[in-house]
């Protein structure tokens, strides 16, 4: 699990995956050229092709082990194993927390009709709630009903404000809206340490430069702009550790200036 594990005070925070997607750059980012996603080494194959990750967090705070996103579920997910051979017990899962609802990151909810992690309560952020489960949205949103809807017929959904709202006294949403509605990020603090857990406020790490670029995924592309923007800034100021789902494998890393751009710089 060497990479895949840091701590930030006394939290653990351990990088999972269910997939590595592989395909044009230009299908999320259709305003781009190839010419531009050239300009970073290594970042095009010889096919045009980029890679990208269905990336998930588990996170060890204040005696709580929680899992952040549960990833796609498509026939060649790989989370329930990847979540084993790096040692966590999805059984002994005690909270799963939505960065927002998309497919991508609520795939592993349930297996069968039953919860995949059966002892945890899964947070919803209230504003995701409201726009997902809008019967007009619900048309073409078929993972809602399958996945996302039987938590509450369950009982085992709450649903949350997404500013500030404490998941434990170490983890703290902060509403970071644009590419979807409720969509959040969460701050880890802990022992005079932090970290910024991203969510989908970015998907590549050439957004550290072109930030203006917002793929087909964002629901308010202007609004996920600002919020990029915003956070981008911020964390880049500050030297934040980062755990950002779609990037590299682990997802750690931290943004920051060299040759005149902004760049993600992994851990």
């Amino acid at each position: 699990m060497a990479g895949h594990s840091v701590t930030v005070g006394s939290v653990e925070l351990v990088s999972v995956s269910d997939g590595f997607p592989i395909r044009s750059p230009l299908m999320p980012f259709p305003d781009t050229s190839l010419e531009q996603w050239r300009e970073f080494p290594g970042m095009v194959d010889d096919n045009d092709q980029v890679s990208s990750r269905y990336g998930s967090l588990v996170v060890r705070s204040g005696g709580k082990l929680i899992l952040i996103d549960t990833g796609l579920q498509a026939a060649d997910g790989i989370l329930l194993e990847d979540l084993k051979n790096k040692g966590v017990n999805r059984e002994e899962i005690d909270l799963v927390v939505f960065t927002h609802l998309h497919p991508d990151h609520v795939g592993w909810n349930l297996v069968g009709g039953k919860p995949t992690f059966p002892k945890a309560r899964y947070l919803v952020p209230q504003k995701d709630w409201d726009y997902w489960t809008d019967p007009i949205v619900m048309q073409n949103a078929e993972h809602i009903p399958s996945q996302v809807l039987p938590l509450q017929d369950l009982n085992i959904l709450d649903l949350f404000d997404e500013d500030e709202y404490r998941i434990t006294d170490e983890l703290t949403t902060v509403h970071t809206p644009g590419h979807t509605p409720g969509h959040i990020s969460i701050i880890v603090s802990s022992a005079g340490e932090r970290a910024y857990i991203l969510g989908d406020v970015a998907h590549n790490i050439a957004q550290a430069h072109y930030t203006d670029w917002s793929p087909i995924f964002d629901s308010d592309p202007d609004l996920a702009r600002v919020t990029r923007h915003e956070v981008l800034d911020m964390l880049e100021a500050e030297g934040t550790l980062v755990s950002a789902g779609h990037f590299p494998d682990p997802g750690f890393g931290r943004f920051i200036r060299a040759s005149g751009r902004r760049q993600w710089q992994g851990i």
